[in-house]
């Protein structure tokens, strides 16, 4: 069975106020073009389909677009819930659509009841499991702690426990929006750390022929059978190094996976610059990045003057200007925004504490502030799938 795994469409999203849109909807005409020519057997949505719970109108039109011409080729498509979407919004009209082939998953109680389709070698089960906050299901899976390894876990041994009790010789995929041990982040992914850890090891998805995973924007291989697809645009100039692209998954008789990665339109490429704004303007290898979405880092000892201005005269695609000018990192003129970056809540919450008060948080404090952080994120989800 061919698969086509994609994920992180993040329809509605914009790059740098620029409306991505229309990138968008390329990319959905190139999942379909390759579904048509590849001979596709099933499309996988690991999670992510929209930027927000409540997306504008034209991300919702687009998406119902998209059902629409998958449908028509007669391709059955999985698709999952991730932490951006609403899974409640996401999943209205799921009984209905399913009989069209577009199956839906995005109720945690369902993990254990996959989609059945069927090939000249049998049966292949695809499990969803949409993204688990885990202080709204720690109750539905029973778990002692609410934190990703176990509510995954959990849901993992629904998972084997249905496979286990098909026939012998039964394909499983599973698709999964988490963190997994070993995949490399980007700039523009929600965070999701709870408890102070936000990974989940490659482990938890044993026992399946394949893992078809969400939310990292980087395309990435886990392992043979655990694999991240990436968005299929980039979101941030952290992005700007990434080859877009969807795995086209070969799943044979006897659950082995291969993999071919298609790559994606790009609407404009990125280029991250970094120098004096005089060297910029004159470099001549920079001629390649005139028609790139730019983000331009400003290295001179003192701000210059109308930065922006001058810089666009050359790269009129100039979107982001960063200065920082070259000083040691304890030079006290570094800016507080250079002295935060690569650091998280907690870490900035404890030096704060140790500034004020001359030591670091003990054990039990850092508890504390991780707890609250945790108490504030949980909040923060119950109020987006509310609304």
């Amino acid at each position: 069975m061919r698969l086509l795994h994609t994920s992180d469409w993040h329809l509605g999203r914009a790059f740098h106020r620029v409306n991505l849109l229309g990138a968008q909807a390329g990319f959905i005409g190139h999942l379909v073009t390759t579904v048509r020519e590849r001979e596709v057997d099933a499309v996988v949505v690991s999670g992510d389909v929209y930027d927000r719970a409540v997306p504008p109108l034209a991300a919702v039109e687009l998406f119902d677009d998209a059902l629409h011409r998958l449908a028509d080729l007669g391709v059955p498509t999985v698709m999952i819930s991730g932490n951006h979407d609403s899974a409640r919004r996401l999943g209205v009209g799921a009984g209905l659509i399913d009989r069209a082939g577009i199956h839906l998953r995005t109720e945690p109680s369902a993990v254990g009841t996959p989609v059945v389709l069927t090939d000249a070698h049998g049966d292949v089960v695809f499990y969803g499991l949409p993204y688990l906050e885990p202080a709204l299901v720690k109750d539905e899976f029973a778990v002692d702690r609410a934190n990703h390894e176990a509510v995954l876990g959990a849901a993992m041994d629904r998972v084997r426990a249905d496979l286990a009790t098909r026939a012998p010789g039964t394909r499983s995929v599973v698709l999964a929006h988490a963190f997994v041990t070993g995949g490399q982040v980007s700039d523009s992914e929600r965070d999701i750390t709870v408890g102070g850890v936000a990974a989940v090891p490659a482990g938890v998805f044993d026992g399946v022929d394949y893992a078809a995973l969400g939310h990292l924007h980087g395309c990435q291989t886990i392992s043979e059978r655990v694999r991240y697809s990436g968005s299929p645009l980039a979101y941030s100039f952290s992005e700007a190094d990434h080859r877009k692209s969807m795995w086209l998954i070969d799943l044979a008789a006897d659950g082995s996976v291969t993999g071919e990665r298609v790559d994606c339109p790009v609407p404009r490429p990125l280029a991250r610059i970094r120098g004096t704004l005089d060297d910029l303007l004159a470099d001549p290898e920079l001629v390649r990045h005139e028609d790139a979405w730019v983000e331009a880092t400003l290295t001179d000892p003192v701000r210059p003057a109308d930065p922006m201005a001058r810089l666009t005269e050359r790269f009129p695609h100039t979107l982001s200007l960063v200065f920082a000018p070259e000083r040691a990192p304890d030079d006290p003129q570094v800016s507080y925004a250079r002295r935060l970056a690569g650091r998280s809540d907690q870490q900035i919450a404890q030096d704060f504490v140790a500034h004020v008060r001359g030591a670091a948080p003990d054990e039990r404090e850092a508890a504390v502030l991780r707890d609250a952080f945790d108490a504030v994120r949980a909040d923060d989800a119950v109020r987006e799938v509310a609304r």
